[in-house]
């Protein structure tokens, strides 16, 4: 939005926030900025759908939001809906994608700003960028890239459009197989412990603060993990999957199938030591 606002060839007539937002940044800069903002709003209703034909849009953008347009939405400006995506489509559709690229062990991640259609992120591809991902990063980094990357690829595939440079690149070019990810939810931060420790390591990365974080039960108590060590040239062997088999400078060493991770940081009100279970419940 501030991006936007710096551009005086365009006008925003309006902005609807998410029906659960509690950040009160974008009423504010509606206005300090004269720009009517609608909320909440049921975006497919023919209440809205009446609305907005009086602003006569050239273009409609999504960012972030939560509802899904329905074809006679999305198709009323005269330049369509356009929707900015944090995943590399036509892979990574849905829902909680930097989490589920952390979890998949991928190696990059992708922005990708598209047309919309009737489709859950299947319409025509305007512009897409990617990311690397390292063994250093996790859903913290992640997510500030796309805080910063997000507005600017948005932008300049607005500017395309307002230009008459933009592309239409059907998804099923790149690929005829979507890849479809669904809505992470409560319990499934749960930790498998019977799983491999670089599976385990992608994990506890892919949900550690600002979300969830991984969890596991020790004695009854609930114990959060925000970050674990890996290496691959920790030795492979059979052992207790969730057992605590030494401390290391502190730090927990726990089995898991093939080896083993440190636990590098953990919130709980029980102190683990060695000879303890990590268990889902």
């Amino acid at each position: 939005l501030d991006i936007l606002l710096q551009d005086k060839s365009l006008e925003i007539a309006f902005i609807v926030p998410r029906n659960d937002t509690k950040d009160e940044y974008l009423k504010n800069k509606a206005l300090e900025n004269g720009i009517d903002y609608l909320a909440p709003v049921k975006v497919n209703s023919d209440e809205f759908y009446q609305q907005a034909i009086t602003y006569n849009c050239n273009i409609f953008v999504s960012m972030s939001y939560n509802q899904i347009f329905r074809e006679r939405i999305y198709n009323l400006p005269k330049y369509k809906t356009i929707n900015c995506h944090a995943g590399k489509l036509p892979f990574y559709r849905g829902r909680n994608i930097l989490n589920w690229v952390l979890i998949n062990d991928e190696k990059e991640f992708g922005i990708t700003v598209h047309y919309v259609d009737n489709g859950i992120d299947t319409g025509d591809i305007i512009l897409q960028r990617t990311f690397p991902i390292t063994d250093n990063d996790d859903y913290h980094t992640l997510l500030e890239t796309a805080y910063v990357e997000c507005p600017k690829i948005l932008y300049q595939s607005i500017k395309m459009i307002q230009n008459g440079t933009s592309l239409r690149i059907p998804q099923n070019i790149i690929s005829q197989y979507g890849l479809y990810c669904g809505m992470r939810r409560l319990g499934d931060e749960i930790i498998d412990w019977k799983m491999t420790s670089r599976n385990i390591f992608n994990f506890v990365r892919s949900i550690c603060k600002p979300g969830p974080m991984a969890t596991t039960y020790c004695n009854g108590i609930l114990v959060k993990i925000d970050k674990v060590g890996y290496n691959s040239c920790y030795p492979k062997y059979k052992g207790i999957p969730g057992q605590i088999i030494g401390i290391d400078n502190g730090y927990p060493i726990v089995k898991t199938k093939d080896s083993y991770v440190k636990i590098l940081q953990y919130e709980s009100e029980y102190g683990l030591k060695v000879g303890d279970r990590l268990v889902a419940r």
